[in-house]
């Protein structure tokens, strides 16, 4: 990777794989979408993403169970790995990655602070999710959000 762009070099991966991609993104708000399309001929492998904020729009946009977010919160393990699987179903891709969390200032709690984020990536053989705490405001939780997907993407690749 060197000194590369983490979204470029994953984009470089994905093209030489032949492997599509797709993204479900709540607290990074497109953050993710904005850095992958910013590489020329993304559109080889980036077939399409959503923004998924709210409840309703979990449920019907990104295949999240109603249940699971009366029963786990949208800010969750489960809610994530929901949300990459039902994306990659959705768009047919081999790979999805997801993202939901708490970027800030305010909506934390004890159990749930600021920060809070849950990471998935979705694949033939699984669900892998990844749980961080940033310690930053709303605009750098976002960023490390962004920065900690891509490089879940890119250690995935590299691995397989």
């Amino acid at each position: 990777m060197a000194n590369e762009l983490l979204e470029v070099a994953v984009g470089r991966l994905l093209a030489a794989r032949r492997l599509t991609l797709s993204v479900a993104e709540s607290c990074t708000g497109g953050l993710i979408m904005h850095r992958l399309t910013n590489v020329a001929g993304s559109s080889a492998y980036l077939m399409g993403g959503v923004v998924v904020y709210s409840y309703a729009s979990k449920v019907k946009f990104a295949g999240v169970r109603q249940s699971t977010l009366e029963r786990f919160g949208a800010v969750s393990a489960e809610t994530a790995g929901e949300m990459a699987r039902g994306v990659r179903a959705a768009f047919e891709t081999d790979l999805a990655l997801a993202v939901t969390g708490i970027a800030g200032p305010s909506g934390g709690s004890p159990d749930k602070p600021v920060g809070l984020v849950y990471i998935a990536l979705d694949s033939a053989s699984g669900t892998h999710v990844e749980r961080h705490i940033w310690q930053s405001d709303r605009e750098g939780n976002k960023a490390h959000s962004a920065q900690a997907a891509l490089a879940l993407l890119y250690r995935h690749l590299t691995e397989a």
